[in-house]
């Protein structure tokens, strides 16, 4: 029987359990991660975060070959036992989990490289949080999105940012409360690796100092509803910019169930980035035997 030893984090209420194995010697199979996020039988959690050293999984180890700083890589697994390519949250948590567990002893406002398997992002270490580089983002296709709550389809528009969304925006508070996402979103046509959902109305006011501030909820893929994802909060403040055109600010507060997370587009030689700054706390650490 193997004993792990980990730790519960969230960002935003945004929950993960998070374990050290530098050399990927832990067997981490998708039972195992259904295990460990069982909010009754397990730890509960929204994903699993492993930290592993990028020379030791072969996803890090190719991103070596061109980022040859990026000494950790992000081993991240959804609720349901898949792999994920990143999570916006998750990259803050983990990043607060490696400087706790003396891992990494970055300066304050040093830029930590972390290997994903949306590729390297770089972390920004701040006093009162964490920002990360999502990197470019991408216009994906317009979908119809049929929600629980609603009485007809929506119009969706598909934007990616390392992973998958479709963003829907709604009439009024109303509509966004009365959603029930127990329920899975349908999406039509359906995404082949499937897509987070997230729907969205403006807040009142919408523009304050030069930000503009929207609610969200999301159907995480692999997950349910969770209380926040920070890749679908980038995802929808660039859907909102898109609708809204040129007059649209670049930076985006978005409410969540579980608290505040913020959005900036800002040029650079490549394209486009979207970054995403919010907190990180680690709750309790403690030691489980997986089956």
């Amino acid at each position: 029987m193997t004993t792990l030893a980990f730790t519960k984090g969230h960002g935003t209420g945004n929950d993960f359990v998070l374990f050290t194995d530098p050399d990927g010697e832990v067997d981490l199979t998708p039972e195992r991660v259904r295990f460990l996020c069982d909010r009754r039988f397990g730890i509960g959690a929204d994903g699993v975060i492993r930290a592993v050293r990028s020379r030791s999984i072969p996803e890090g180890a190719a991103i070596l070959e061109t980022e040859p700083e990026a000494e950790w890589f992000m081993d991240y697994w959804n609720a349901d036992g898949t792999v994920a390519e990143m999570c916006g949250n998750g990259v803050r948590v983990y990043t607060h989990y490696l400087i706790s567990e003396g891992l990494v002893a970055p300066e304050r406002s040093d830029t930590l490289p972390l290997g994903t398997r949306a590729g390297v992002r770089d972390v920004l270490i701040g006093a009162a949080g964490y920002t990360v580089d999502l990197g470019r983002w991408r216009l994906g296709k317009e979908r119809l999105v049929q929600a629980s709550g609603l009485e007809v389809a929506r119009p969706g528009l598909g934007i990616e940012v390392g992973n998958p969304h479709v963003v829907t925006v709604l009439a009024d508070e109303s509509e966004l409360e009365g959603l029930n996402l127990v329920a899975e979103p349908t999406l039509d046509p359906a995404p082949a690796d499937g897509a987070n959902a997230e729907f969205v109305v403006p807040a009142e006011p919408f523009l304050v100092n030069g930000v503009a501030h929207i609610r969200m909820r999301v159907f995480e893929r692999g997950v349910g509803e969770t209380l926040s994802c920070g890749t679908g909060a980038a995802a929808s403040a660039l859907a909102f910019r898109h609708w809204g055109g040129d007059q649209m600010p670049h930076s985006w507060s978005v409410a969540v169930p579980g608290g505040k997370l913020g959005v900036r587009m800002f040029a650079t030689e490549e394209g486009e980035h979207v970054s995403l700054s919010g907190p990180a706390e680690l709750v309790y650490s403690g030691t489980i035997d997986l089956p």
